[in-house]
């Protein structure tokens, strides 16, 4: 028996990383999972949508919904990144990095809710990040979006609780496609791990167990809360934050 059996799931940014490996667990559980990535074709509970796009974002959920019946779970995964001197991060760059990260988890969130409380119940798991509550220096667009993912999720829990539960993760450092070129750098990673109580990188499965316990029954009587994943690295920041402080000069140098 599956601690996820009977019920469904929809996952953004579901193709890959995170995303892709909280697909695979929730599928071994139980569930029927529907998936929302900007990278992927259109298909069987598969659906090629931006998450900036609200009014896309909401046909999307809306069509999932009728083909299953329900939606028990809404996973907000979507996430993009970058690594720059705050006054180097342009317009455009700036709006792309929140639109992704904080509008595209408001639009599901807006899109969701709805059908949750006409249903009565629902789950809702946010993919923050540790830079959003401990941010280190060139993240600050990110960093910004992130905490407002976190902001976002307590008042979600505050608006709709008792029906609905909000909560979030925050990752430390992992091993998906939006870190590769941190992987490939084995001279700047070392001393992030070094500094990591675990002394490595996490791997997008133990993300995706946390996300898993937060959307079943054994968090029932959680919500509105950040969990850190991150192997310890939050209490020493100070090998990451010159880790990438000198990945940064190496390359507007």
């Amino acid at each position: 028996m599956g601690e996820l059996d009977g019920r469904t799931a929809l996952i953004t940014g579901g193709a890959s990383g995170i995303g892709a490996a909280t697909a695979a667990l929730f599928a071994a559980e139980g569930a029927t999972v529907g998936v929302l990535d900007r990278a992927v074709p259109s298909g069987d509970l598969v659906y090629e949508v931006d998450v900036r796009d609200g009014d896309a974002f909401a046909r999307a959920v809306n069509a999932f919904t009728n083909a299953t019946g329900r939606l028990d779970i809404l996973v907000n995964n979507a996430g993009t990144g970058d690594l720059r001197p705050m006054h180097a991060v342009d317009d455009k760059l700036w709006h792309r990095i929140l639109d992704v990260n904080l509008t595209g988890t408001f639009n599901g969130m807006r899109a969701a809710v709805p059908l949750m409380l006409a249903a009565g119940r629902g789950v809702i798991v946010n993919n923050a990040s540790l830079s959003g509550l401990m941010p280190t220096r060139n993240e600050a667009a990110y960093s910004a979006a992130k905490a407002g993912v976190v902001a976002l999720t307590r008042s979600g829990a505050l608006e709709y609780g008792p029906a609905v539960r909000v909560n979030c993760v925050a990752p430390g450092h992992v091993r998906t496609p939006l870190t590769q070129m941190l992987q490939d750098m084995p001279d700047v990673l070392a001393p992030i791990t070094h500094a990591i109580p675990l002394r490595r990188m996490g791997e997008a499965d133990e993300i995706a167990q946390v996300i898993l316990f937060l959307s079943s029954d054994r968090s029932s009587y959680v919500t509105g809360q950040t969990i850190v994943v991150d192997g310890g690295g939050s209490l020493p920041q100070a090998g990451t934050d010159a880790a990438l402080d000198d990945l940064v000069k190496r390359f507007t140098t």
